[in-house]
């Protein structure tokens, strides 16, 4: 079999450790996810969801277990080492765009680019106005964030999540901000996407509309995977 985009093998995560307050927040969790897969991942609020997602997207690093991302252990990697990792193979989009107020669409999905590069560079623009393209903004390319609407703020963190080919999504609830028709067209993107790139996709959601539509959906509770 192909080797998964992802592998999680034993992860546990603990905060205050060697202290009277110590405690694990997850608990051992394995999960493999394939090229092209769409996984959702679900839960109750507290149940360590995002956590997880900071640990996949090497944020945060895991008390125990070992990660790794496209055939790479993480744990071989010094902290720039995860930075060229994170940057390279994995792509964020966030329930709050983290958008740069002061800069335009455009530049907002060239700024994996210019982060990895170090300065703008022309295949990155033309990268990044083929994206806004793709995702309906290409004649709102020169506006900044204020003047976008909420799914289009959405459409241009997608833009910049995509812009350097990432073999990993991770989503954490991208349309928990958006009324249900902007949430059903965002979601529709992202699956797009997803099935044309062939590239892994985890998302939390708590929208089981959502869930339902996802190639297979993983549930935690109290930091435990109890269903796949």
């Amino acid at each position: 079999m192909a080797q998964p985009v992802i592998r999680l093998a034993g992860i546990r995560k603990s905060y205050n450790i060697g202290t009277e307050v110590e405690t694990e927040i997850l608990h051992g969790i394995d999960l493999d996810i394939a090229a092209g897969e769409f996984v959702a991942l679900i839960g109750p609020s507290g149940s360590g969801k995002s956590t997880l997602l900071n640990i996949v997207g090497l944020l945060e690093r895991a008390t125990a277990g070992r990660i790794e991302i496209d055939g790479i252990d993480s744990a071989t990697q010094d902290d720039a080492g995860l930075t060229r990792l994170r940057n390279r193979s994995i792509g964020f989009v966030f329930q709050f765009h983290h958008l740069l107020p002061a800069f335009s669409a455009l530049e907002n999905a060239m700024m994996p680019g210019i982060i990895a590069e170090g300065r703008a560079t022309d295949a990155h623009e033309a990268a990044a106005r083929e994206l806004l393209r793709r995702v309906g903004l290409e004649a709102h390319s020169h506006k900044k964030p204020n003047q976008l609407s909420g799914g289009q703020q959405q459409r241009v963190a997608i833009a910049r999540a995509l812009l350097l080919g990432p073999r990993l999504i991770l989503a954490d609830e991208p349309t928990g901000n958006l009324d249900t028709h902007t949430a059903d067209e965002i979601f529709a993107l992202m699956r797009e996407v997803n099935r044309e790139r062939g590239s892994a996709c985890l998302i939390v959601t708590h929208d089981p509309r959502l869930a339902e539509r996802c190639d297979r959906a993983v549930t935690m509770i109290d930091g435990r995977l109890r269903a796949d």
